[in-house]
């Protein structure tokens, strides 16, 4: 059984040339928090995810993987 996706996090780190250690330095965080979020490990809270998506100078939609098909 596959583990589920739910956020994009590590995709749009890399898209906007950041580390999983200046995204943890930017919210105060730990790293081993980050990594989580990453993986799909834990998720985080709504408003950290605000705080994420603020960070990273995109929408909050960008970070989370979409619910609807593409055809």
């Amino acid at each position: 059984m596959s583990k589920k996706v739910f956020n994009r996090i590590k995709i749009v780190i890399v898209e906007k040339g950041k580390t999983n250690n200046w995204l943890a330095e930017q919210l105060g965080v730990s790293i081993g928090s980050v990594s989580k979020w990453c993986t799909n490990t834990v998720q985080p809270g709504v408003e950290t995810l605000f705080e994420i998506a603020a960070a990273l100078d995109v929408d909050v939609r960008e970070l989370l993987v979409s619910t609807k098909k593409h055809p």
